[in-house]
């Protein structure tokens, strides 16, 4: 299935009507793909869904569907029973293939709105007595952030609007309504009771990561997994719009220095950390975001050959280099290359080295290359309110970003003051205020507030409202002389030990094989 998480508009710009599509012509092998669909979902077969669902799916649309939409829904209802819950479903994958091969009209972003009321709504308040794939639960909740995003971004394109596309933004003016957006995901959070059931996993009394939430005792899993991932969703939504307490805050139930179900769909997993990351970066919690950014893209490093014929391969790698793009910029403005693992360390330096030098002198050129870092690698913020519909219509689909960038660029600016103040820390482990004063060639006040901003700047609050430090280099002041703390790299004796224990059963494979010739 293809993935959105890579946040991009839609690329291809064919129309969503070429000529010769008949959407009530629904080919033998698509009756057969719904029929045999809507049985396994019928008998929970989770295995045989999720082969039709990635594989299947993916092959029809490739062979059958490259510039067109799937068949309509009235076309295939009658054969499946008429069946109102996998009507919604199938709605729910022609409109997500509509958003990656083609360009959806307004009319139909209004329609795949009211598909996805139609559909939580059912799931919120209904029986839902269904078994589906993690991937397609996780691609549900992916897609309907990213269909909020793309109609956000849409919306606020004015400028070369058709009176038709106007006068159906102003009748529909609640169809992806920021509030509706997070209301259902909300919803599913609190409706499946996921952080009660997080909590008591904790305790001992419930098995929903080890059985990756799926049901083994007939239940469902469709509302407590949709509940699990739409925490997930908040997270995205809410880095959207810039508010990035709120987002984390969103995802404290899930404890992601552990595997859990996010980590079970790699869609699932890279959002969760790229978005974890780029909110802790934008809080200047630079630590926490270089230790996730770290193991994510290792763990990329060592599986992403597994993923090679995923249709999500080229959304992996995208990511993959964005978020290399972030630990540069995390590294830069917090030197802490001990946690960085050696082969994250010399991919980073492959890609990014020279650049980060330059970055760390805080000249014209260097904050030109924190823009754009940033803005290649940050997501794509929307303004979620409507646009005023008068005239003259502007575009103001680059405010948000613009509003972010400068944020973030206005801290760099400020990171500034602190370069000279590290620099000479380092080459110190006792210095005079005055003495310092000199070197810096400022007065002892403007000293003072100098090593107070380091302080802060090099400090910041966790999200269980503890302060810690970010700093490679702090110190503390007594009788006017500074005295400072360099922290020591940790010495990784486990990763010395495993590397030569494989190098050893090599040799020994090696030695083996010889004796045998």
């Amino acid at each position: 299935m293809a993935s959105s998480y890579d946040h991009e508009d839609v690329q291809s710009q064919s129309q969503v009507d070429p000529l010769g599509y008949d959407p009530n012509y629904v080919p033998d092998s698509v009756r057969t793909f719904v029929v045999h669909l809507y049985r396994h979902i019928r008998e929970k077969n989770v295995y045989e869904i999720h082969q039709m669902y990635e594989s299947s799916f993916q092959t029809l649309s490739d062979r059958l569907f490259k510039e067109t939409p799937w068949p309509s829904v009235d076309a295939v209802a009658h054969h499946v029973d008429n069946d109102h819950v996998f009507c919604l479903l199938y709605r729910e994958m022609w409109y997500r293939h509509l958003y990656a091969r083609l360009s959806p009209t307004a009319k139909q972003r209004i329609d795949s709105w009211d598909n996805y009321c139609s559909l939580f709504q059912v799931v919120l308040h209904g029986v839902v007595n269904m078994q589906l794939p993690n991937q397609w639960l996780w691609d549900m909740v992916d897609e309907f952030v990213y269909q909020f995003q793309s109609f956000c971004q849409y919306r606020a394109k004015m400028k070369n609007k058709t009176e038709q596309e106007i006068a159906l933004l102003r009748q529909y003016d609640q169809a992806w309504n920021v509030y509706g957006v997070l209301n259902f995901l909300q919803a599913l959070v609190e409706k499946s009771m996921i952080i009660q059931i997080l909590e008591q996993e904790k305790e001992g009394l419930e098995q929903f990561t080890a059985t990756d939430g799926y049901d083994y005792n007939g239940g469902s899993n469709v509302l407590k997994v949709l509940g699990y991932f739409s925490m997930v969703g908040l997270l995205r939504v809410h880095c959207l719009l810039g508010d990035y307490h709120t987002g984390l805050k969103c995802l404290l139930p899930i404890d992601i220095s552990q595997q859990g179900v996010y980590t079970s769909v790699i869609g699932s997993h890279i959002t969760t950390i790229y978005h974890f990351g780029f909110a802790n970066l934008m809080l200047r919690r630079y630590v926490e975001a270089i230790r996730e950014f770290n193991k994510i893209l290792l763990y990329i490093y060592k599986t992403k050959q597994f993923h090679q014929k995923s249709p999500q391969y080229e959304q992996i790698l995208k990511k993959n280099e964005q978020m290399y793009a972030l630990l540069a910029i995390c590294l830069s403005l917090c030197p802490q290359e001990q946690l960085v693992e050696e082969t994250v360390q010399s991919q980073l330096k492959e890609k990014y080295g020279e650049k980060m030098n330059r970055m760390q002198r805080y000249d014209d050129e260097a904050f030109a290359l924190y823009d754009e870092l940033f803005s290649y690698a940050c997501p794509k913020f929307i303004t979620p309110s409507a646009p005023v519909y008068e005239e003259p219509l502007v575009n103001y689909n680059q405010e948000a970003y613009r509003l972010q960038l400068k944020l973030f660029l206005y801290e760099v600016k400020q990171q500034q003051l602190l370069s000279g103040v590290r620099t000479f820390l380092k080459v110190y482990s006792t210095i005079s205020l005055g003495k310092l004063a000199t070197y810096m060639e400022v007065d002892d006040p403007t000293l003072r507030t100098i090593l107070m901003t380091y302080k802060h700047k090099t400090h910041a609050v966790d999200s269980d409202g503890k302060i810690g430090s970010n700093a490679d280099v702090d110190f503390y002041i007594d009788d006017d002389m500074i005295h400072v703390i360099e922290s020591k790299p940790t010495k990784r004796y486990g990763d010395y030990f495993m590397r030569q224990v494989v190098k050893l059963e090599g040799l020994m494979n090696d030695m083996d094989r010889v004796k045998l010739d």
